[in-house]
């Protein structure tokens, strides 16, 4: 897990976004609300997420996953290596992640992020566009 593949699966989620916090800290976010979070700067923890109540327990019974320090109470989990979980496991519970926190949010804020579309990018063209000419009569 690198921060390149962390930021395209946690935005990758409908209405996911990111922000710097905290000074060096990465966090994302659905509804203005955090499902995960990571340090940009070399940190005791690698990456922190909300887990279910089941996962919590079991998660934090491995090696390298501890109670998230200020949020185990509300069920989040930190990765003290980045080798921690697989990519495929990682990817799954970051999306129950997103999935927990987006439940929560008031009905209006989810279906405005539902109903959002995503930002299309426009492509630019290589050649300059053709100015067209008025005839003049």
């Amino acid at each position: 897990m690198n921060v390149d593949w962390l930021r395209e699966v946690c935005l990758s989620f409908p209405g996911a976004t990111e922000q710097i916090q905290w000074g060096s800290d990465l966090l994302f976010k659905v509804g203005g609300k955090m499902f995960a979070v990571t340090p940009l700067e070399p940190a005791p923890v690698c990456l922190s997420f909300k887990a279910s109540p089941e996962h919590f327990a079991e998660l934090t019974e491995r090696p390298n996953i501890i109670p998230a320090p200020y949020l185990a109470r509300a069920q989040w989990v930190a990765l003290e290596t980045r080798d921690a979980l697989a990519p495929d496991e990682l990817a799954r519970l970051l999306r129950e992640s997103y999935d927990m926190v987006f439940a929560k949010l008031p009905k209006k804020v989810r279906d405005t992020v539902s109903s959002a579309k995503p930002v299309a990018r426009k492509a630019r063209s290589k050649k300059p566009a053709k100015k067209q000419h008025r005839r003049s009569r």
